[in-house]
């Protein structure tokens, strides 16, 4: 039998509490080596010290130690019947008789949203629950299709996400002005921006997950684009981001690397809000490329080319650091649910998830 690797959130997790070692140890009764040797990963620790760990800092067993990805999933098959028939687009199952049927959800909310008040002018709302206070919410202002997923695995906590859908520049002036508690931004330079926008030390930054941004095709690219540079060509039509939007950026990079002007690109000036909206009109033949994300190609089915990968971060003002909701998400970071739910269904990389970056 071969020894398996455990994958343990210790030390991060104590840090976020702000407990030294020596202070968590003698909480569980044990010695401030044990400790290190535990954060280490030299010791595995029995479960009636799991368990106390777990009290004692809040958070589940699971929390705080996990199985590696490929030794926690085994690898399971099934035969299905697929209502799409995409390989590699998410889906969900539904057992019908003695068949297991596989469609693919909607990216798109083909439904009513959810709502709370309905606004009778600009700076007043008629609030159809009088009794409800909202305090149990986290407002995230990001562009990131992945945040449903954390929203999911936040539910049994009771916190709920609501979700302004702005781009990385917009996401950042809101959080400046206290509009909202969370930021989701991917600059490519996150640090040096927050560093530029916040007072010192007022904000702190946490890696939501790696995801791959790239050029988005038709289902087998059938213009055959190869690269940025195909943009320029007459009969391809691409669908922008708005200004201030990452993708964006990375365009515009790329176009200036490769000396293409703006007005040499057909559809440079449409915009869509979104990745997930940049997709769609490429699925739909409205556009015959976009600049977005691997998750977002892979939600309809699209062909995709990776141009980098770069880390979506959570900026988050310190005062709120220590709130309930705003530590339970931070938890729910940490959680290998979460995690392999994001890394199989966007080909996100989550092994720095949770990690504070400053």
């Amino acid at each position: 039998m071969h020894d398996t690797k455990i994958i343990n959130s210790l030390a991060g997790i104590r840090e976020k509490r702000g407990l030294s070692a020596a202070a968590v140890a003698a909480l569980v009764g044990v010695s401030r080596q044990t400790i290190y040797a535990i954060e280490a990963g030299s010791y595995v620790p029995n479960t009636v010290t799991s368990l106390q760990l777990a009290r004692v800092l809040g958070v589940s067993v699971e929390d705080l130690f996990s199985l590696p990805a490929a030794a926690a999933n085994q690898t399971r098959v099934e035969a299905v019947v697929a209502l799409s028939a995409v390989p590699g687009q998410p889906v969900q199952l539904c057992r019908i008789d003695e068949r297991l049927v596989a469609t693919a959800p909607s990216p798109l909310p083909w439904f009513l949203p959810p709502s709370d008040a309905t606004l009778t002018g600009k700076t007043r709302a008629q609030i159809i629950d009088p009794d409800a206070d909202f305090s149990n919410r986290i407002l995230i202002a990001g562009c990131d299709p992945a945040i449903s997923v954390l929203a999911r695995h936040m539910q049994p906590t009771g916190i709920e996400l609501v979700v302004a859908h702005r781009n990385s520049t917009q996401a950042l002036a809101l959080l400046k002005s206290g509009l909202v508690h969370v930021a989701g931004t991917h600059l490519q330079a996150n640090i040096p921006e927050v560093v530029r926008i916040f007072p010192k030390d007022s904000v702190a930054l946490f890696s939501f997950a790696i995801w791959e941004d790239g050029i988005v095709t038709a289902t087998g690219n059938p213009k055959g684009i190869r690269g940025v540079e195909d943009f320029s060509r007459k009969d391809i039509g691409i669908v922008n981001r708005e200004p201030g939007a990452g993708s964006r950026m990375l365009l515009d990079g790329q176009l200036k690397r490769l000396g293409i002007g703006a007005g040499q690109v057909a559809g440079y000036e449409n915009v869509a809000l979104g990745h997930l909206a940049a997709a769609w009109e490429v699925r739909t033949g409205a556009a015959d490329s976009c600049i977005a994300t691997r998750a977002a190609a892979r939600a309809f089915g699209l062909g995709f080319i990776p141009l980098l990968s770069e880390r979506y971060d959570f900026a988050i003002q310190r005062k709120h650091l220590e709130l309930p909701a705003i530590q339970t998400l931070l938890n729910t970071l940490n959680r290998a649910g979460f995690r392999r739910e994001l890394d199989n269904a966007g080909g996100y990389d989550t092994q720095a998830s949770g990690q504070r970056m400053m």
